[in-house]
């Protein structure tokens, strides 16, 4: 399942980012995200066996859900989120190879950049969304300029700072969408902290529409 065509099915354009997680955990965490309506979730690399977390989500929700791994660096873990049922492939930065071994294998890639040519270096590897990250660092200014030269095709995903108290106007200066960490998820908030979270989320997209 795509980015795009999850999202042409209704689903909310919020990325939860679920860094510390541990497996323990992933199955009350996920299921209260779905239950108030976000269904694009992120295991980074660097939390506690992620793996087992992103298999484990992926054999619940996976009909409903997009599950996939964040801080992903390098191919060798493009391969291993692969092998444990994750379809979305997040990194912090631009590496041609983790973009192109994502397509090979029929993931979704979504690099994170900064600059117009780390950009235009991501989409010339195949990568048809982007991740402004820090988002927060570089601003709303940065983004409109940035959309302005862009292919219309390109997606762009705001993440690391954005949230609930500014979700739409990151989508009004052109995002497609926001990833969402600390805000929703911290290592040992209970599930139904995190579902009330993500409700207040869903509610300000909502709004926006």
């Amino acid at each position: 399942m795509s980015l795009i065509s999850h999202l042409s099915e209704g689903a909310a354009p919020i990325i939860a980012i679920l860094r510390g997680i541990s497996p323990v955990e992933a199955l009350a965490v996920g299921g209260a995200l779905l239950d108030a309506g976000i269904s694009v979730i992120e295991v980074p690399l660097n939390s506690p066996q992620p793996l087992d977390s992103i298999a484990q989500m992926q054999r619940a929700f996976g009909a409903d859900a997009l599950i996939g791994a964040g801080t992903v660096l390098n191919a060798q873990q493009v391969a291993e989120v692969a092998s444990a049922g994750g379809q979305l492939i997040v990194s912090p930065n631009v590496n041609v190879e983790v973009i192109t071994t994502a397509r090979a294998l029929g993931l979704e890639s979504l690099p994170g950049f900064l600059t117009a040519t780390e950009a235009f270096v991501a989409i010339a590897a195949g990568a048809a969304h982007l991740k402004l990250f820090p988002a927060s660092s570089m601003g709303l200014g940065h983004l409109q300029a940035i959309r302005e030269v862009l292919p219309r095709a390109i997606e762009v995903w705001a993440v690391g700072g954005a949230g609930v108290h500014d979700l739409s106007r990151w989508l009004h200066q052109g995002a497609r969408g926001i990833g969402v960490g600390s805000s929703l998820y911290k290592p040992g908030d209970a599930a139904p902290v995190v579902g009330q979270r993500a409700r207040a989320l869903i509610q300000a997209w909502r709004q926006h529409g």
